[in-house]
């Protein structure tokens, strides 16, 4: 077995943060974030404003934004054998239409029990049981819900956002509920927003057109694989999490003409990242949809993106992992040193980062 370097160890991909700089509420405005700016061939750290981010857009450049939409996923409820408190996780549903979760409770589940959830925002309305069919790997279970009714329908009245834990707030807000979404996500199916796209306005996306950049929406769900930590020190021992994503042949065909006409691949979030890095390494980019589980670390050769927009990442993160393969682990740490010093807001409903 090699000696592992540096850049392999998770160790080596962590900073002190003062918990009065993580953000627990969004700006007053989605534009009104702070935006900083790292040049990775200079090395040099400059700080602007979001609201001014258009600016900073070269006429060809290609804007790809993810188009995910966050469902309201977490779910509470009791055990009506017990009568104990339930709080899980909506993931998905299988190939017999049973609710995939995991969960957290006092004692164990057993097949066949039930649990009654509430609505999270209404009180009054009637309780909703699931019953559990089956548990699979990693602690998820398979449910089916005593109502009929899609998923997403059933989710919409007992569901609410699965706000980040380190956003402490017991319910999310009905701000919570439109800023924790950005203004452009069509496709419902994420647990978590993607938050580099928070910061847009319609309008901030319009001017970046005026000013010549063009519009790629892909879409990536992301999964249940953000709220868990690393457990491994050495990254090759690390699993990603396997998430659902699609570039179309719309996305596709616009992203290669910038591309062919020298404009830059401009990802908003890692999750966009993720997504056209996964396609191209199946080949060229063209229309592709599937379960990616790309774990982009050092060193690693990025096939499409040119520049990366994104919030400020959790210490010892395959999201932190990233930005670094991307701009180098010096530059990044260097970069979030001088974030903390600066008193930059972090994580989701924090400020941005432009790497180019």
């Amino acid at each position: 077995m090699s000696v592992p370097t540096a850049d392999d160890l998770l160790s080596s991909y962590d900073y002190e943060l003062p918990p009065g700089r993580i953000a627990d509420q969004p700006a007053d405005r989605r534009d009104a974030s702070g935006l900083m700016r790292v040049d990775r061939d200079t090395g040099t750290i400059s700080h602007d404003q979001f609201s001014r981010f258009p600016e900073l857009i070269r006429p060809g450049d290609v804007l790809v934004v993810n188009q995910t939409r966050v469902i309201p996923a977490r779910l509470l409820g009791r055990r009506k054998q017990t009568g104990g408190k339930w709080e899980g996780l909506f993931l998905g549903t299988d190939d017999a239409g049973f609710w995939r979760l995991i969960g957290k409770t006092r004692g164990r589940l057993t097949e066949g029990e039930a649990i009654s959830l509430t609505a999270a925002h209404d009180p009054d309305a009637p309780e909703l049981d699931l019953i559990l069919n089956s548990r699979g790997d990693n602690g998820e279970w398979h449910a089916r819900p005593s109502t009929a009714g899609g998923a997403l329908e059933l989710l919409e009245a007992y569901g609410t956002v699965p706000l980040p834990p380190y956003i402490q707030r017991q319910l999310a807000t009905r701000d919570d509920w439109e800023r924790y979404q950005t203004t452009y996500a069509t496709r419902p199916g994420a647990v978590a927003a993607p938050t580099a796209g928070l910061h847009f306005t319609p309008e901030v996306l319009a001017e970046c057109e005026r000013r010549g950049a063009t519009i790629a929406r892909i879409t990536l769900h992301v999964g249940i694989g953000t709220f868990r930590p690393v457990s491994a020190e050495r990254l090759d021992d690390h699993v990603m999490h396997s998430e659902w994503c699609e570039v179309d042949a719309e996305a596709a065909q616009v992203i290669n003409a910038a591309r062919e006409a020298g404009g830059r691949v401009i990802a908003v979030g890692t999750t966009s990242v993720r997504t056209l890095e996964s396609v191209a390494a199946t080949g060229p980019l063209r229309a592709w949809q599937g379960e990616t589980d790309l774990f982009i670390r050092p060193p690693y050769e990025f096939r499409v993106v040119d520049a990366i927009l994104t919030n400020f990442h959790l210490p010892k993160s395959t999201l932190l992992v990233l930005v670094s393969a991307f701009a180098g682990r010096d530059l990044i740490l260097k970069a979030y040193h001088e974030a903390v010093a600066s008193e930059y807001r972090f994580f989701s409903y924090g400020d941005a980062m432009l790497l180019t």
